[in-house]
């Protein structure tokens, strides 16, 4: 008996039988997470762009601090690859449920203990003192560091379980839904800074104690994440394989052997999706309120929140339509959209005009990022076989958040200060001028990278998540799967 057959041979008193109220909760549990990372992931970039530069790295000019902030940014994302072999391992060995409680509590602490580090000279808002030199950037980059490790595998974890509890026929709107606490997170995170940079326009938020306010908060979402993640059920694919001993013993070295394919195509997917999201929340709100445009204001936060609602509307819809019209032509769709919008978004922002920069950021962070984001979960599940797929997943998504993610502000802020020092350091329209086109031209180039790779990616609506093949090794075609779960012929 082949191993497919024997996984699907499973008997129904060794899995899980997927209730209504499971997935209810499944969706909760994984949408605080996803909250919770998120959270982290725009406070983090917020404070890159606005914080952390004069508490943590003082004594340099705007640009190279910023340089020196996002480079801390950046090094939270290199890590990511080595959290997502650490903990997809184990989400093939000993489950998904596992490995989501470990990965929460990870970003969530690490956040919070952001909330206390000392700074580097000190400050108003320091209760224990004065600064302590040195140490401050390390402790920053050491629980930096352990957020990437974490995050590694969140994301990845969060979706590959919706996508296991899901109903075939809505498993694309279902395994998106965790993808809505992205938003969610991301709001409260845009919103809290909003209130704080304007609770004392007299003050800056960097002489007072108000910037650690943010950061403290993890710890509630991260209590209630723990609490939902304790009562789930593990998935039904991981209990047949656990049921008739099929886990893989090496999954790291099985991912290698037989899925150095697929991964090279989740790794291309994924290049325009993370690269703008860093692009749009990190970059551009250092690059309009930097020296290179100067636009005065929360502007930043003003504009994530405008940008995470209306994401919060395409998420879902891009889940459904990925159901309706399949994953490949939807993912697509949005690419070309993203690379159509890429180089008017940065035009419009090197003009400097509030409004106008709002609306664009909500445009393309909200439209062309997140309406790839919402079709990807089911996507990039679907594409790996049952036994290497936490692994499978998390590397390929990893892997492209150190290329294009968490390399891009880093690059974005090196053009800046390159443009700003050539036009004096005081050009500030012309650097402007001067600095929006190459950074377009990078994250087209990103884009163009990710609409090739869809071309050469099978179609994956329908697939039975039991097999352990990846998709591009399944012999049945799109149409087989598609008919067997349109027609109920699969559960």
């Amino acid at each position: 008996m082949s191993i497919n057959d024997r996984v699907k041979a499973a008997p129904a008193a060794t899995t899980n039988t997927v209730t209504r109220a499971d997935l209810l909760r499944a969706a909760w549990a994984s949408s605080l997470g996803s909250a919770l990372e998120y959270y982290d992931f725009a406070l983090y970039s917020l404070a890159s762009a606005l914080i952390f530069g004069p508490l943590f790295f003082p004594g340099t000019n705007p640009s190279t601090g910023l340089i020196l902030s996002f480079g801390t940014y950046f090094l939270g994302f290199a890590v990511r690859p080595l959290g997502g072999i650490i903990f997809g391992r184990l989400g093939d060995r000993l489950g998904r449920k596992f490995v989501l409680l470990a990965t929460v509590t990870l970003m969530g602490g690490a956040s919070t203990l952001i909330g206390f580090l000392p700074t580097y000279n000190g400050s108003a808002g320091d209760w224990y003192g004065g600064g302590v030199g040195i140490l401050a950037p390390i402790l920053l980059i050491t629980l930096r560091l352990l957020q990437g490790l974490g995050a590694g595998a969140e994301m990845a974890g969060a979706s590959i379980l919706m996508t296991e509890y899901a109903p075939r026929k809505e498993r694309g709107f279902y395994a998106s839904l965790p993808f809505l606490g992205v938003q969610v997170g991301t709001v409260t995170a845009a919103l809290v800074y909003f209130v704080l940079l304007n609770a004392n326009q007299a003050v800056k938020i960097t002489d007072t104690w108000l910037w650690r306010i943010p950061f403290l908060a993890s710890v509630v979402i991260l209590f209630v994440a723990i609490f939902i993640r304790l009562k789930l059920k593990e998935s039904p694919t991981f209990s047949k394989l656990e049921a008739h001993q099929m886990i893989v013993d090496r999954p790291l070295a099985t991912l290698i052997k037989t899925s150095r394919k697929t991964l090279l195509r989740g790794i291309g997917l994924r290049l325009a999706e993370n690269g703008s999201s860093s692009i749009y929340q990190a970059l551009a709100i250092g690059y309009v309120t930097s020296a290179a445009v100067g636009v005065t204001g929360p502007i930043g936060a003003l504009s994530l929140v405008f940008a995470a609602s209306l994401g919060a509307i395409v998420v879902p819809i891009a889940g459904k339509l990925s159901d309706r019209f399949g994953r490949v032509k939807t993912y697509r769709g949005f690419a070309i959209f993203q690379l159509v919008a890429a180089f008017p978004v940065w035009y419009v922002l090197s003009l400097g005009d509030t409004v106008l920069t709002i609306v664009v950021l909500s445009l393309g962070l909200g439209i062309g990022t997140w309406g790839m984001f919402g079709a990807q979960s089911a996507f990039m599940s679907e594409l790996f076989g049952a036994r290497q797929r936490y692994l499978g997943v998390s590397v390929a998504r990893e892997i492209s958040a150190v290329i294009s993610g968490g390399v891009a502000p880093l690059i974005g802020a090196w053009i800046i200060s390159l443009v700003v020092a050539a036009n004096g350091g005081t050009g500030v329209a012309e650097a402007g001028l001067g600095a929006w086109l190459p950074i377009a031209g990078y994250l087209a180039l990103l884009t163009a990278i990710t609409i090739v790779a869809t071309f050469f990616t099978p179609e994956t609506i329908g697939r039975d998540l039991d097999d352990p093949r990846d998709a591009i090794d399944d012999p049945a075609t799109v149409e087989t799967h598609r008919t067997a779960a349109y027609s109920g012929t699969q559960a």
